[in-house]
């Protein structure tokens, strides 16, 4: 069972099973549908969420994690595997608020590189977060495991967290962060304590966006109901760095070593899916720079309004004074032959 986890781990078999693939070069992104099909789909992700058009649907339930807080195991294993960072999860983890039941398979991570300010997936009106945690899980109700289940429309449920730069450590990621170096090299795993996975989730679970998607990296099966978190999760500029220096791409014996780093993938088209928002549509539905020149155009209008009155008063207290002006002048005028000289 292990195996197979860490075959699926970062949404992709693990290194030399398949197809050789990688995020650039010959083997980039561009080229993944030659050797998977699938990656050439029209539901594929991640996606650039435009908040704006995200169709509000307040009945959709709040997501609901089962045993997070306590798993029933006394250690994680984390893994290399030449993509990314996976965590293997305990099937006992469950997913609850969604269509069926859903078992916990692993999590991991996508990032930059050192200096680079983006690093995530998922977009949100055209920004890219410094990094960003998927946490796969499969349909234990229809399938024995997550292998089994990306084959199959609706098998698998993401959970996708964006990562942000704060000013303090986040400690429950520290419980894995803390732990790279024991896996540098792809290929590598090490065993970890078990913590709270519950504590690497945002705190609000009922903002999201959801719709229909795939794997983020080849086969690409388009197989995943993903739900990406409206509330980021802020963690250290440290933290960050150590997901962006700490691993390498090749293992150990690689006479030339490649540093893991900016391991996702482009947005990918829309294609007519629609994007899900778990919120009303508002403020919080318009990115900072919508919100800005919204506001921005507000007042302008109301400027334009104010001033084009003013002008208006202006030009009828101009015209009123100059009539008065020509009856007075008028009326001087006539002054004359009204007061003649007297019979």
């Amino acid at each position: 069972m292990l195996r197979a986890l860490l075959l699926l781990g970062g949404l992709a078999p693990a290194l030399p099973a398949g197809p050789h693939w990688a995020y650039e070069g010959p083997h980039g992104q561009q080229h993944w549908p030659e050797g998977h099909p699938a990656c050439g789909g029209r539901a594929q992700s991640p996606i650039d969420i435009r908040t704006r058009w995200a169709q509000p649907d307040p009945s959709l339930p709040p997501v609901r994690p089962v045993g997070y807080h306590c798993p029933d195991t006394a250690a994680f294993t984390l893994a290399n595997n030449g993509h990314t960072a996976v965590l293997a999860l305990p099937p006992s983890l469950r997913l609850q608020g969604l269509p069926r039941s859903f078992a916990a398979a692993q999590l991991h991570f996508h990032w930059g590189r050192p200096g680079r300010t983006g690093g995530a997936e998922h977009l949100l009106d055209g920004r890219r977060a410094p990094a960003e945690m998927h946490v796969v899980h499969y349909d234990a109700e229809r399938y024995a495991n997550a292998s089994e289940a990306q084959h199959h429309a609706g098998g698998l449920a993401v959970l996708g967290v964006l990562l942000e730069v704060g000013a303090d450590a986040h400690p429950a990621y520290d419980n894995i962060l803390s732990h790279l170096g024991s896996i540098r090299y792809a290929g590598q795993t090490t065993a970890i304590p078990s913590f709270s996975v519950q504590d690497l989730l945002p705190p609000r679970l009922d903002l999201f966006y959801r719709y229909n998607g795939s794997l983020t990296t080849p086969p690409c099966f388009q197989a995943v109901l993903w739900t990406l978190f409206q509330q980021p999760v802020r963690i250290s500029l440290a933290q960050l760095e150590q997901l962006q220096g700490t691993l390498y791409a090749t293992a150990a014996a690689d006479p030339k070593p490649r540093r893991l780093v900016d391991n996702f993938r482009v947005p990918q088209e829309l294609n007519q899916r629609r994007v899900l928002a778990s919120f009303p549509r508002g403020p919080q539905g318009y990115s900072t720079g919508e919100v800005v020149a919204i506001t921005f155009g507000a007042v302008s209008s109301c400027l334009c309004i104010f001033l084009a009155v003013h002008f208006a008063a202006k030009r009828m207290r101009a015209k009123k004074a100059q009539e008065q002006d020509v009856v007075f002048k008028a009326s001087s005028h006539r002054a004359p032959s009204d007061d003649g000289p007297c019979p």
